[in-house]
């Protein structure tokens, strides 16, 4: 296939892609080399690769060890948790079953902490809670564990109240998810995932039954996929159904993904394969990896 790549997309963002859907299932560790090739499909050059591995080794989220005079890069800790949280979330398909109650986390920090505010902040979005007012975050899925992380992680215990209550009106529940989440400007993001990858599933589900589509450009379509579905974790709260408009497109790109996904995924496979096995160990793929299968897809 002769079309463009993504040479416009962050090269560090690709890379945190190439790890979550590729390398954690491979040891969680692979030479610089390997890397470079792998982004080199996909327009990235060679220094772009190093300085963006660099930034991620001074962010905490990969750290390196050297073989000889080969330089390997494996996720830390951090990294690690960080990337099954995203794979739980991004192949998770069915809504959560709701209990009916509502989270609800106030905060009151001072002026000269906003970064850590702010930080705070950006990690109650991605877990999937809503802005009701200043300071007042909530959400109706169980999320206890990740609130007592967050508030041991930044130390703020002083400066927080965590409740679990019902809702007893005026309004329905729905009123708090309307005044918490976007939820038009959601699905909107959704019509356009699903405008433009389904026109391409049909396209590539007949090339690669024919036989003339390249394990390499299955590669770059399946990273792309995920790459581009996994940006819906920044702003999809993954609300229970029973508070999701009756036809929530959410729902459609859902198993648009799983679908395109699953075509692409052998042969995107064999082509990570043929790279990884130069200088890596193969050895330390996850016996239960099935590509094609994926564990975390729920059905």
């Amino acid at each position: 296939m002769d079309e463009v790549r993504n040479i416009g997309t962050n090269t560090q963002s690709m890379i945190f892609t190439i790890y979550g859907d590729y390398i954690r299932n491979y040891g969680s560790k692979i030479w610089i080399g390997s890397l470079i090739r792998l982004l080199k499909e996909f327009g990235h050059n060679e220094q772009g690769v190093r300085v963006a591995v660099s930034r991620m080794v001074k962010q905490g989220w990969i750290q390196s060890e050297k073989h000889g005079n080969k330089s390997y890069y494996f996720l830390t800790d951090r990294g690690v948790k960080r990337m099954e949280e995203a794979a739980n979330r991004i192949y998770k398909m069915n809504p959560n079953e709701w209990d009916g109650k509502w989270r609800i986390l106030m905060y009151t920090i001072p002026e000269d902490k906003r970064q850590l505010r702010d930080d705070l902040r950006k990690e109650l979005l991605w877990s999937g809670f809503g802005s009701f007012s200043n300071g007042c975050w909530i959400s109706p899925n169980n999320l206890e564990k990740e609130i007592n992380l967050l508030i041991e992680k930044y130390d703020i215990s002083e400066y927080v109240d965590f409740f679990i209550s019902e809702y007893k009106g005026p309004q329905e529940n729905q009123s708090l998810v309307e005044k918490s989440w976007p939820l038009a400007e959601i699905e909107s993001k959704y019509e356009d995932f699903i405008e433009k990858y389904s026109k391409q599933f049909i396209v590539h589900q007949s090339i690669i039954s024919r036989g003339e589509m390249s394990d390499a450009d299955c590669f770059v379509e399946r990273t792309n996929l995920v790459h581009e579905y996994r940006k819906f974790l920044f702003i999809d709260p993954g609300l229970p159904k029973e508070l999701l408009p009756s036809k929530w497109n959410g729902n459609h790109a859902a198993l648009l993904f799983s679908q395109y996904y699953q075509v692409l995924a052998e042969p995107a496979s064999r082509f990570f394969e043929s790279v990884f096995q130069e200088n890596n160990d193969l050895c330390r793929k996850d016996e239960t990896y099935d590509a094609k299968d994926h564990p975390l897809i729920i059905k």
